[in-house]
């Protein structure tokens, strides 16, 4: 959008206007970060004003500019933004702000308010994110614009603070924007030189544009408080396409507090009363009322944001003659934007595995993974430099790389993240959230450790990223126990709203994969085995759908009242199908379960949860080759978890099954003296 001139008085109105709603609705909640709003208010108000593109009438509108609060404490910057424009966040929410139920959470939220992008809280995720839609925008854009029309130009904008440059995942994202030169990313760094145990100088004295400049961007500088410093800092990183940019804004937190400018109690405490009454009085803003927004401040942004509407309404008529002209390009277009999927996906699938035969997992997926990318034009992903062993790498759809003349190609789909599982996870959830593609991300199991933060957030956030976590347990061998995750199957299934699936087979793999591509409303982890595994018999009268219920009956299925039932998942369920033999040769009646995804079973009816495992009158036992928290609630008080307690060690995976317990003797040997 054309820069528009605003009076030197009008946009200091609207400024203090931001300001004042932010330090009334953190004195109202007697909570909150007041620092930052009172801070970055000039540079924020200049950012929506003149260059941001965006609609309040239409916040999902494809080819608007993305704004991510990566320091999110700010969060009254950002709502006070969204009230202002007229996004849906009337000044009621405001009132509440940190409030239980309201759309003004102490830290953003993303798909509760209105025009907010990213669930931004952990610093520097915000930032990873952001690369990632900046990302999308490239991939997108290589992939739909054409010298008619461009439906694909929007930018992506970032405000960061100290906190956010301090994290590692910030660096790892910086490093990877910088290859990747993406040039439609800008990020303002709020340099306010305060953390909150004090001074920036007890721990960050580095020079950070220069950091930033050895990773490939550009860097300019501003005064936060100068509204045309900032804006030709911004001008200059907009006409700079083929890097990104960080625009590092010196400002002052808590910018007008007489008594906690410049302080570390302006960072995440109120104002209090007092100083609330003084800093009003510094900008010459009257004490009442409260969350005062003056009428010709209305009248102004509401006249902005009409404009910017029209932009959008220019787009849509551009984007209707490009449909016109380039049909195959928009039925392409729709199945990125709505990601639709082929009913026939799981039989899709299921057709792509190999003769059965003594495979590992990972092997499988890889064979799966082929068949989801041709059916999903929209799928993408990549490993952190792991992809020989993960398995990860979609054949022949090239990948996002430099040329020889160095610049990009964005028209591939695989992602080479580098040893970087931090950044992986920021950018799939960047990717995830601008919402043209849907990502997947590759690692051993044991390194899911670095991405945890990500993970929660995008369960948080229902964002349907999909992780393949290979090398899945002590039995991966020689690599030894720094390698081997023993508590990793245990925690991640602690994180609410995450699939954590463990497949035992090629058709346990592919209707894993079909569910987490059909059938997932948020995020989903495959944990897939390094070691071939033997081939699974089931019961004769199985259907793949079963797979979908979490757990199901692989033998036994016909036994009403088996004397055990045996839950297993993963490598565990075929020497479990071996231990039964040997029981039964002991006269015991004995039903097998595999039990890929746990939750997802506890979320079938009791009447089916029932008939697989009784719940009563039958003794259960669960075997998995990891940490044995959770499964204590499946066997009851006279149940057994055959787990591992212990780190591994470095042996052949055969040694190690025989040393921890996992052959068919052992698991029958532990039935058949349980008390």
């Amino acid at each position: 959008m054309a820069r528009t001139e605003t009076s030197t008085e009008l946009h200091a109105l609207c400024v203090t206007t931001l300001r004042m709603l932010a330090v009334d609705a953190i004195e109202e909640a007697r909570s909150g970060h007041p620092g930052l709003p009172l801070g970055m208010a000039d540079a924020a108000l200049v950012l929506w004003d003149r260059y941001l593109r965006f609609d309040p009438r239409d916040p999902g509108w494809p080819d608007r500019d993305r704004f991510v609060l990566s320091a999110g404490h700010g969060s009254m910057l950002l709502y006070g933004l969204l009230h202002l424009w007229g996004f849906d966040l009337p000044i009621e929410e405001i009132r509440r702000f940190r409030r239980l139920g309201s759309r003004t959470p102490g830290h953003p939220e993303f798909g509760l308010t209105p025009g907010v992008e990213a669930t931004s809280g952990p610093l520097g995720q915000g930032f990873g994110n952001a690369v990632g839609m900046a990302l999308a925008s490239r991939m997108l854009a290589a992939r739909m614009n054409r010298d008619d029309f461009s439906p694909v130009t929007h930018r992506v904008f970032a405000l960061a603070g100290d906190g956010d440059l301090m994290e590692g995942v910030q660096s790892e994202a910086a490093s990877l924007a910088g290859y990747w030169k993406l040039g439609n990313l800008i990020v303002l760094y709020d340099d306010n030189c305060i953390t909150i145990e004090g001074s920036t100088s007890l721990t960050f004295t580095e020079d950070v544009g220069s950091r930033f400049e050895a990773y490939g961007w550009r860097v300019g500088r501003a005064d936060a408080h100068d509204a045309e410093s900032v804006a030709g800092a911004l001008e200059q990183a907009i006409a700079e396409t083929d890097a990104p940019s960080l625009v590092i804004c010196r400002s002052h937190i808590g910018y007008g507090a007489p008594r906690k400018q410049d302080t570390r109690d302006a960072h995440g405490e109120p104002l209090g009363p007092d100083e609330a009454r003084a800093t009003k009085a510094a900008f010459a803003w009257p004490e009442e009322p409260a969350f005062l927004v003056p009428d010709v401040v209305r009248a102004h942004l509401a006249a902005r944001a009409s404009a910017k509407s029209e932009a959008r309404e220019t787009w849509e008529r551009g984007l209707t003659l490009w449909r016109r002209s380039h049909p195959d390009l928009a039925a392409l277009w729709d199945r990125h934007w709505q990601q639709t999927i082929p009913e026939d996906l799981s039989d899709r699938l299921l057709a792509s595995l190999p003769e059965p035969k003594e495979e590992a997992t990972r092997v499988l997926g890889g064979r799966v993974l082929q068949a989801a990318a041709k059916a999903l034009p929209f799928l993408v992903g990549g490993s952190a430099d792991l992809e020989p062993s993960t398995k990860s790498l979609i054949e022949g759809a090239g990948g996002v790389c430099r040329r020889d003349d160095g610049s990009v190609d964005y028209s591939g789909r695989n992602l080479h993240f580098g040893v970087r599982e931090h950044a992986m996870g920021a950018i799939m959830n960047g990717l995830a959230y601008h919402g043209a593609f849907r990502p997947y991300g590759a690692t051993f199991l044991v390194f899911s450790d670095y991405m945890r933060p990500s993970i929660r957030l995008a369960a948080l956030s229902g964002l349907r990223t999909l992780y393949i976590f290979t090398h899945d347990s002590v039995l991966l061998g020689e690599d030894g126990p720094t390698h081997q995750p023993v508590e990793h199957l245990a925690s991640l299934r602690a994180i609410p709203d995450l699939a954590v699936w463990r497949p035992c087979d090629g058709v346990e793999t592919a209707m894993a994969w079909a569910w987490a591509l059909q059938k997932a409303k948020g995020p989903v982890a495959l944990a897939l085995t390094r070691q071939k595994l033997p081939l699974v018999h089931r019961d004769a009268d199985f259907a793949p759908e079963q797979v979908w219920l979490g757990g199901y009956a692989v033998a036994g299925s016909s036994e009403p009242h088996p004397d055990w039932v045996l839950i297993a998942t993963g490598s565990e369920v075929a020497p479990v199908l071996a231990a039964r033999r040997i029981l039964e040769a002991h006269s015991l009646r004995v039903r097998v379960v595999s039990m890929p995804c746990p939750q997802l079973f506890e979320c079938q009816p009791e009447p089916y949860r029932r008939s697989v495992v009784p719940d009563e009158g039958t003794r259960i036992a669960v075997i998995e080759a990891g940490k044995s928290d959770g499964w204590f609630k499946f066997v009851g008080r006279s149940g057994l978890v055959i787990g591992q307690e212990t780190f591994g060690q470095s042996a052949p995976c055969g040694d190690l099954a025989e040393r921890f317990g996992f052959t068919a003797e052992r698991i029958a040997t532990r039935i058949l003296e349980a008390p």
